[in-house]
């Protein structure tokens, strides 16, 4: 693995870089962009399937989004989707740059909130020529309405007027507000009624913990998520292919369904019987399989 930074406009982004063991160097080769969950960072979900992809072959990059972990972007974890987009692109940028990359050859791997993001980036990214996500996550449906439709138009309205507040004081000098993403107590996780957010809670505060991975964004940033249709013109990636990997115990398997239907062929909805939309992270009796199949998907699509 190699620590590699690269350009976002003027914000320093760094990833990690794995390379093949007894890569040969006189040849180009396969690359994916790997994406990280909303407030994750490389070394969790990301950089696991990145250097298990990794050992299949393939070039793999799995960055700190902007705003996020070791890349730079004020303020500090700020979910931004068009910056996260954007992000996937100036890693693409790297890539196609890189001596051992053949830039025709480049497939972009979203988790989560950062499948959302992929399948955004691919629809206009012609670079990326194969987009695959798993456990595919809609922020913009998300903070709509909410996992399960639990978020009401008039709370969503009231919302944004605290943004709109918030934004004044923040642009006074007042310091940056910050809001949990996930449960905040043991008892507040089991309380939850989402089965993503109590096992988020346990994956980033306990199982994968890490300390630049704080379960907290900025507030402000939250009217943007709101105004995010990452699945709008999904039909724009044909006639590259998607693969959208979702366990069929996930209570958001209803957003990868919804970016499958408005796709166009070649698609394919892979099911993880069993899982649930945090098992499919890291769990060794699911992740070993999800790989091999983003093994057969990607070594087909960048032959």
């Amino acid at each position: 693995m190699q620590k590699v930074s690269f350009p976002h406009h003027s914000v320093r982004m760094v990833g990690n870089l794995f390379l093949p063991a007894n890569l040969d160097r006189t040849k180009k080769h396969p690359a994916i962009v790997v994406t990280h969950p909303f407030g994750g960072v490389k070394e969790q979900a990301a950089g696991l399937y990145a250097q298990k992809l990794a050992e299949q072959g393939f070039i793999t990059l799995a960055f700190d989004a902007s705003h996020y972990g070791e890349s730079g972007g004020e303020p500090r974890q700020a979910e931004v989707p068009t910056d996260r987009v954007e992000d996937i692109r100036c890693a693409v940028d790297y890539l196609s740059n890189h001596p051992q990359v053949d830039a025709q050859r480049i497939g972009a791997l979203g988790i989560c909130a950062g499948g959302g993001y992929t399948m955004n980036a691919a629809q206009t990214e012609h670079r990326i020529k194969a987009a695959a996500g798993i456990s595919t996550f809609d922020v913009g449906t998300a903070r709509r309405e909410g996992v399960g439709g639990t978020i009401s138009f008039e709370t969503r309205m009231k919302r944004l007027e605290e943004i709109a507040q918030q934004r004044s004081r923040e642009a006074r000098g007042e310091p940056v507000r910050y809001i949990s993403f996930l449960p905040e107590s043991d008892a507040e996780a089991a309380a939850n009624p989402s089965v993503t957010y109590r096992e988020g809670y346990d994956y980033y505060m306990k199982i994968a913990r890490h300390p630049h991975s704080t379960g907290k964004y900025a507030f402000t940033s939250l009217g943007f998520q709101m105004a995010f249709f990452p699945f709008e013109q999904m039909e724009t990636i044909s006639p590259r292919p998607i693969l959208l990997v979702a366990g069929s115990k996930a209570d958001t398997l209803f957003m990868s369904q919804a970016a499958y239907h408005k796709a166009k062929e070649p698609r394919e909805l892979f099911m993880v019987p069993g899982a649930s939309h945090i098992d499919l992270y890291y769990k060794p009796e699911f992740v070993p399989g999800v790989v091999m199949k983003l093994k057969a998907f990607f070594g087909k699509a960048l032959k």
